[in-house]
């Protein structure tokens, strides 16, 4: 199933249910974050009703209307472009999110935040299991290539939030780049279906990439058609509505990290 197709899907069970609490009352039992729900062979088809209600419930008792659902399902298929709002994010780290964002057209701010999220939990001091470091958990040879002393405190660290803030936006628009010329050169195919969702988009490649290397894209001529890897732009897709401030949780709600915050991946 293309990752438009799977889109399709989620839009439409979200319509059909959009104006019924009752339907998402079983999902408050999942707790607060992201859940990702593995259907077979079919895919991840809930992770953005989940993100959806727990995108409208989580500390404010709303109900969403099922023009919240279209815009942040909209929102969801479309290309992380908007304008971030910038009180869903910590204030320390608004301005990287910001300058990361701005360096290429195909990846904003919306997106590196949303893969912050994905990726750390906006924990700085998360370690990984090989070795990955820091708020983007990128593997230590990419962040070796793309790292630089973002912060000018003397070092380059991927514990120090700006240099791995910075190192995940140089290494986004150099797999989107990667990704356009894949399309340019007929390597990648891309299908837009009736509700105007395109699979193998730029930025689905570039995800991808992240997650799972653009050698995996390459050898699947698109987005991996496995749980993983669709998993991932799922998931990383379904925070755009919060991080451009569809029914996003109040001000101060994104958690901050302090130099005592520590925690080890186990993923």
């Amino acid at each position: 199933m293309s990752t438009g197709e799977s889109s399709t899907a989620v839009r439409d069970t979200a319509l059909a249910g959009a104006g019924c609490g009752c339907l998402f009352a079983p999902l408050a039992m999942l707790g607060a974050g992201v859940v990702v729900v593995i259907l077979g062979g079919f895919g991840v088809l809930l992770a953005p009703l989940i993100a959806l209600y727990l995108l409208f419930h989580h500390g404010s008792g709303s109900q969403p209307t099922q023009d919240d659902a279209n815009q942040s399902l909209q929102i969801l298929q479309g290309d992380g472009s908007g304008t971030l709002d910038t009180t869903t994010v910590p204030a320390d780290l608004l301005d990287p999110i910001q300058k990361a964002g701005a360096l290429c057209g195909a990846v904003g701010p919306i997106v590196i935040a949303s893969q912050i999220e994905k990726e750390s939990s906006f924990n700085a001091n998360l370690v990984g299991p090989k070795g990955e470091q820091g708020l983007s958990q990128l593997p230590p040879d990419i962040f070796t290539q793309y790292g630089k002393d973002d912060d000018n405190n003397g070092k380059v660290s991927a514990l120090d939030s700006a240099d791995s803030i910075m190192a995940q936006g140089r290494y986004m628009c150099d797999l989107a780049d990667q990704g356009q010329k894949m399309i340019d050169d007929g390597e990648v195919k891309q299908t837009t279906d009736s509700n105007g969702g395109t699979s193998n988009s730029v930025l689905d490649l570039a995800l991808a990439g992240y997650h799972n290397g653009m050698d995996a894209v390459r050898a699947a001529k698109g987005v991996p058609q496995t749980n993983e890897a669709l998993g991932y732009v799922l998931a990383v897709r379904a925070q755009f509505a919060k991080y451009q401030g569809i029914g996003a949780p109040p001000s101060g709600a994104t958690p901050g990290v302090t130099p005592s915050d520590t925690a080890t991946s186990t993923e």
